[in-house]
């Protein structure tokens, strides 16, 4: 590596995490696909549900403009402030990663609209990850107050996505298929950004448009009070939706693989070597940051990216933080005294957790950092309060709203001669 940029391999992560954000941001993104795939000449319905649901919208504005002679925009509370968007699309806020009552509301005001398309309508869905809590309507009989409990237990269980969408899907009346339902042989595209491994369609945003058989869906490990509130769901809304995917056509516009692949790239272009490790993250946040870590001895020097999404299994009052930070943390640890690495490992949508930091950014003297606040490493991660350390260290990363969310990143620059 070159020895100008070693010296600051902190500024060489945030490039790389920058660049990576760049090249999957929700504008830019819609705006390329619409422009090079016109939309049959009609008036144009939007419906943009998600994290990143305000920067898409600007891209079909951009792309589209007075087309759109309606619309309804749903995403996370602070997520739509510079939305600036035109008066015709409804902006809604709603809880995220909780749902609350503005999540059903939310639902609501989504059914409505479906239901006010004309027979010849053109409906353009914008779908992110988020949308799983940001929108909801919930069978007959199953209360708001259950509903907050199940994904309060789905988000502290450490289950993996797959299995947290299966049981959303399970609870709802428009997951898994169910909106598509709602069409009545209009047109319809879904211009999704993928968060979930495998960019499946079946689990994005608990695919309200999308549907496929659930193999996997009797295995699901949950305790018997979920069961119970499962089978009173099943009895209201009946079998599944089985072919109702067929009326909307999908396309993926962003993925956690072009995000890594544009942090390769934009170190490439130092002169500075660049490896994409594509098997993603997954398991738990401390055993991936020990693994990782270990793994670290056997590779060359460069920038080192993977992505993925860990988990974090949270105990009964977890502190500050979220997985990434966690991963950060249990990293620095493994990683104290060292010269040579600098790890950063953020969420690519702004946020990580139940916190609006969006990861962290560590290298060998972040441990001494934080001992010298009077903190204890082991204790933080025990008590999931890993951001309350990395504040005290100045290693915490926050940027707001990225207009994207294509899970998480994980950035290593190693240099054995720093």
């Amino acid at each position: 590596m070159q020895k100008r940029l070693v010296a600051q391999p902190r500024h060489l992560l945030l490039g790389a995490y920058a660049a990576a954000i760049e090249a999957v941001e929700g504008k830019a993104c819609v705006s390329r696909y619409l422009q090079s795939h016109p939309l049959p000449d009609k008036p144009v319905t939007l419906l943009a549900i998600g994290k990143a649901a305000g920067s898409m919208a600007r891209g079909a504005v951009e792309a589209l403009g007075e087309r759109i002679s309606a619309g309804l925009l749903v995403t996370r509370e602070g997520y739509a402030v510079q939305a600036g968007l035109p008066d015709s699309i409804r902006i809604l806020e709603a809880g995220h990663p909780l749902p609350d009552g503005r999540s059903l509301s939310a639902g609501e005001a989504v059914l409505a609209l479906l239901e006010s398309l004309s027979p010849d309508a053109c409906l353009l869905i914008l779908l992110s990850g988020g949308s799983s809590a940001l929108v909801e309507v919930l069978p007959q009989g199953i209360e708001l107050n259950e509903l907050v409990a199940l994904n309060e237990w789905l988000l502290g269980s450490g289950l993996p996505i797959r299995q947290v969408n299966r049981v959303r899907q399970s609870v709802s009346a428009l997951k898994g298929g169910r909106l598509a339902q709602r069409l009545r042989g209009q047109a319809a595209l879904n211009l999704v950004i993928s968060d979930v491994p495998g960019d499946d369609l079946t689990l994005i945003g608990s695919a309200p448009f999308y549907y496929a058989a659930r193999a996997d869906e009797a295995a699901l490990d949950v305790p018997p009070w979920i069961q119970t509130m499962q089978q009173r769901a099943s009895h209201i809304l009946g079998p599944p939706p089985v072919a109702e995917r067929q009326s909307v056509e999908h396309h993926l516009l962003a993925t956690n693989r072009q995000a890594a692949e544009a942090a390769c790239r934009f170190v490439q272009a130092e002169g500075i070597p660049a490896y994409f490790h594509a098997t993603l993250l997954e398991g738990e946040a401390e055993e991936v940051a020990a693994r990782l870590v270990a793994g670290l001895e056997t590779l060359p020097d460069g920038l080192h990216v993977w992505g993925g999404e860990t988990t974090v299994t949270l105990p009964g009052k977890p502190g500050r933080g979220g997985r990434n930070q966690h991963l950060a943390l249990a990293a620095a640890k493994e990683l104290a005294g060292r010269k040579d690495i600098c790890l950063l490992a953020a969420g690519t949508d702004g946020s990580d957790g139940m916190s609006d930091d969006c990861g962290a950014l560590v290298d060998g003297q972040t441990l001494a950092r934080g001992e010298r606040e009077g903190l204890s490493v082991e204790d933080c991660l025990r008590r999931a309060d890993a951001g309350s350390f990395l504040h005290a260290t100045g290693d915490l990363l926050t940027t707001g709203p990225t207009g994207t969310n294509v899970m998480d990143l994980l950035l290593v620059c190693k240099s054995s001669t720093a």
